[in-house]
């Protein structure tokens, strides 16, 4: 019998998006009627994930891999991808499987239009983050990409500026960067490209994880989403622990008693959070 007796409950509204959720039905369709199914860089941000796809055939391969590939099949992931890699599955009569998110692909379209337009484009987002990398390939990668307010401070920038944001960062850094464009003195055209699924997150969170003595933040390290919303976890129950897989759960981060709360990125699988729940239920 398990002597720690935690109370474990998980974040009903923690897991996938529609996006991934869309991007791996997609995939688990073509792998059980093909048995293989070639997929451009990591299908999700979530290393569990992305072994338990590669185990039902999913291969994964880069941008150089793409170009000596014929005749296949390959999926693109909810990230979406650059005008470059469509070009290249012309030529090399590649199949894509466009799992593109909608939120990305209407965001690509807006950013797009920018261009077109000729406007001077700033993107709030991770620099060679996979949605980013697709984001500048509209603007034939001429748009700014910033983490970080400060990285503008020595970048002679002109007095009109389109500011678009990757749609999975903080919603909250995002309107302080307007702010401060705005105290600059620049003239702004600031698009809130933050797709909701994650932006509500931001809200429910704090509710949720405020019941427990101590929370698990479930995501994989590359996720940009995780960060934030692990972030918000912290801020709000700073007895928050950060993990990737079970193996990192230990005994000596819990009290006898203690009621946990488990969450998760939108990256997340619900069968990763659930056997996080069973290991904390054995100790």
């Amino acid at each position: 019998m398990a002597s720690y007796q935690l109370k474990v409950t998980i974040d009903k509204d923690s897991g996938f998006c529609f996006g991934v959720i869309y991007a791996i039905d997609m995939a688990e369709d073509i792998l059980h009627e093909d048995g293989y199914l070639y997929c451009l860089g990591d299908i999700v941000h979530n290393d569990e994930e992305v072994e338990r796809l590669k185990s039902l055939g999913l291969r994964i391969i880069n941008h150089d891999q793409l170009k000596d590939l014929r005749n296949e099949k390959v999926l693109i992931r909810a990230h979406g991808e650059a005008p470059e890699t469509y070009r290249t599955a012309l030529q090399n009569n590649i199949t894509l499987i466009d799992a593109s998110c909608p939120v990305v692909l209407k965001l690509q379209n807006r950013i797009k239009t920018s261009y077109d337009n000729q406007e001077k484009i700033l993107i709030f987002g991770k620099h060679g983050h996979a949605e980013v990398i697709g984001l500048q390939g509209q603007t034939n990668n001429e748009a700014l990409v910033f983490q970080d307010i400060a990285e503008l401070d020595n970048v002679e920038l002109p007095k009109n500026i389109t500011l678009y944001s990757q749609t999975t960062k903080s919603m909250e850094k995002f309107y302080q960067i307007k702010d401060e464009l705005n105290a600059r003195g620049y003239e702004l055209n600031a698009n809130d490209t933050i797709c909701r699924q994650v932006s509500n997150r931001d809200k429910d969170l704090p509710a949720f994880v405020k019941n427990f003595d101590k929370v698990v933040f479930v995501s994989g390290v590359k996720s940009s989403n995780g960060k934030v919303l692990y972030e918000v976890c912290r801020k709000h129950n700073p007895n928050t622990y950060f993990i990737s897989s079970t193996a990192e759960l230990k005994q000596s981060m819990f009290a006898p008693g203690d009621k946990v709360g488990i969450a998760g990125a939108t990256s997340t699988p619900m069968w990763l959070m659930e056997d996080v729940k069973a290991v904390l239920e054995a100790f």
